[in-house]
């Protein structure tokens, strides 16, 4: 269904010439796919992998949230996936921070941190993560990019530029 919904939002966009869908098994590991590593590995994966940990989502983001296979098997999927010197970029929960680092620092470093924050006065509840494969540089800790302001407006003038293409992520 994700690879699916892939297609089709590449189809929407235009991108299907320069887009490759691919299905795979992250608990196979990236070899198992066939291809040569990549320049840039993006990854949002399941904020959880103890099902402990959170109530039932409903049944269809079951396994957008779930990880059958923690964090351990993505990180070494993601640094698999690419070449030296090659980018990993991952969106999780702020709580993992440390184990983000943790698992993805035998092999890659120059890591750059970004907080998601709601809003200015609350704690960041998200974090992206950069690291470069062999990467040697000092850690980066960015300021955060604050999703919403009180002023009433649906996102802050830094999050709408980002949504609209208009800004990166500053990496």
């Amino acid at each position: 269904a994700a690879a699916a919904l892939a297609r089709e939002n590449a189809g929407l966009n235009g991108a299907e010439a320069r887009t490759t869908i691919v299905n795979g098994d992250v608990a196979r590991g990236f070899r198992a796919l066939g291809l040569p590593p990549f320049d840039w590995a993006i990854s949002n994966p399941p904020f959880f992998d103890d099902p402990a940990a959170l109530r039932a989502p409903a049944e269809g983001k079951l396994g957008a949230w779930m990880a059958d296979d923690g964090l351990t098997a993505w990180a070494g999927f993601l640094l698999k996936a690419v070449r030296e010197g090659g980018r990993i970029v991952i969106i999780h929960r702020a709580d993992r921070l440390a184990d983000i680092l943790s698992l993805l620092s035998p092999k890659a470093g120059s890591f750059a941190i970004r907080p998601i924050q709601p809003y200015a006065d609350q704690p960041a509840k998200r974090v992206v993560v950069q690291a470069i494969k062999t990467g040697k540089a000092p850690l980066r800790l960015l300021p955060p990019l604050i999703l919403h302001d009180r002023a009433g407006a649906k996102h802050s003038p830094q999050a709408e530029a980002i949504l609209r293409g208009e800004a990166g992520l500053g990496f």
